[in-house]
Formats: C-alpha cells, structure tokens, sequence
C-alpha cells in the first residue's frame, strides 16, 4: 500500500471511529485494523473493514427510505425525521449515491481507496 494512501485511510478510520453515527461494529473494525497496522494480522484486518464498510454505508435511495418511515420518525424524532429526508432528497439531486452522515462519509472516502489498499 502507499505511504499516502496509508495515511489518507488511517485519517479516514480515526474520522469513523470518531463519527456519532458510525455503528459498534465499525467502530470495532476500524479501532483493529489501526492496531493490526504494520503486523501480519493487517491484511486481514483490512478484508474485515471494507467488507464492513461496505455492508455498513447507506445509499441515498436507503436513507430516503428511512427517514421517510415510522422507523426514522422514532430513531431520529418526527422533525428530524423530515429535516433528513428533505437534505437526503436535495443531496440525491445533486448527485449524491450515500448518505453524507459523517459515518457515511468517512465509509465512502476509504472504499474510494480501496483497489489502492
């Protein structure tokens, strides 16, 4: 792996782990792979974070749906629930494929690194 790309997905997963809306499991993935960095065990480590990454990011079209459900009404409040569903709805006009939360983000920026990883 590159010693830029090294550091640009390190940054990113420090960023996930960091993010309020990233998950336990995410947040466990990422926190190994950081230690697994520089040992044998980082390959694998690394297989793990991006099948993780990838079964964890929301597509837009996944958050539409949510926020616009009785389920997002209850996880986020019935006035979020509207206030995402509107961003979500602008931010897919504008060409948005994910969720722009700052899990989701992160999730994104690492996996658009991925055939350099």
């Amino acid at each position: 792996m590159n010693e830029n790309v090294k550091v640009y997905v390190t940054e990113k997963v420090k960023d996930l782990i960091n993010a309020p809306s990233c998950c336990a499991e995410a947040k466990a993935v990422g926190q190994n792979w950081l230690e697994a960095l520089g040992t044998e065990q980082e390959v694998e480590a690394l297989q793990k974070l991006i099948a993780e990454l990838e079964a964890d990011i929301v597509t837009i079209d996944g958050l539409i749906a949510f926020a616009g459900s009785e389920m997002g009404a209850q996880v986020f409040g019935a006035e979020k629930a509207k206030e995402v569903l509107a961003h979500a709805k602008e931010i897919k006009e504008a060409g948005a494929k994910y969720c722009d939360c700052p899990a989701c983000a992160a999730c994104q920026a690492i996996l658009e690194k991925k055939d350099e990883l």
